[in-house]
């Protein structure tokens, strides 16, 4: 295996990175007459070291997002994660459902009732609850993962019966379009959010509100989001093996 070299001016970018989206983030709740409280930074980590992570985390980041199962379980003892919260926010296959369960506070990638209900399965295996979100395909793209709007409330209430999983909320990635456009997908999902809300579904708590990414977080903070997952303007560009 080859020597690890750190790129110290890549963690200086890293840092300096991590401040500013930070500072972004919560200008951008003030202008949405928002507390900066309410919305929370996740540090996306995909392909990412645990020697660049890190100088973030004892900055004070205290939320990162993984994608997939095999490189988050390689790399968490590597990684200062006291005190941090971790969510795995890639598509989550069910045959990947046991390794990942007590690992990570929460899933945000549930689109099935059958993958709902492998979580639960396993969770009451080892005595756990897990909590996640319901991932929503607000573009009706067919390449991304996610469930339509108009299949929200069905499966919602499907998942509300199952014990060792809790719905805290709803994700989404939006089409790749102008912010103009970007903030109508967002007003959408945060409209069913609400009514969601409203509706007291047993098992089922609208608390967190998972959307916009390196190229649209602003506007994702002014429609209504209270986690924005930020990697490649953290970290740059991700590298592809």
């Amino acid at each position: 295996m080859a020597e690890f070299i750190l790129d110290t001016e890549r963690v200086r970018t890293t840092v300096d990175n991590y401040k500013r989206v930070k500072s972004q983030v919560e200008e951008a709740a003030i202008r949405a007459n928002r507390q900066v409280s309410d919305v929370r930074l996740m540090c996306v980590t995909k392909t990412v070291e645990p020697q660049y992570i890190n100088p973030v985390l004892d900055l004070g980041a205290d939320l990162i997002g993984e994608n997939r199962v095999q490189e988050y379980l390689g790399k968490k003892d590597a990684l200062h994660l006291d005190g941090v919260e971790r969510h795995l926010i890639g598509h989550l296959q069910t045959n990947k459902v046991r390794q990942i369960v007590g690992e990570v506070d929460m899933i945000e990638s549930v689109d099935s009732f059958r993958l709902a209900n492998e979580i639960s399965k396993q969770s009451q295996k080892i005595g756990t609850a897990t909590n996640v979100l319901v991932e929503v395909n607000v573009g009706k793209e067919e390449s991304k993962s996610g469930i339509y709007i108009e299949e929200l409330e069905d499966l919602l209430y499907s998942i509300s019966q199952l014990d060792g999983v809790s719905v805290k909320g709803l994700m989404t990635i939006p089409p790749i379009c102008d912010e103009k456009e970007v903030r109508k997908y967002f007003e959408r999902l945060h409209r069913a959010f609400v009514d969601i809300k409203d509706k007291r579904i047993d098992n089922i708590s609208m608390e967190l509100l998972s959307m916009g990414m390196s190229g649209d977080y602003e506007a994702a903070v002014l429609e209504g989001s209270n986690i924005v997952r930020v990697g490649s303007a953290i970290f740059g560009a991700r590298k592809y093996f």
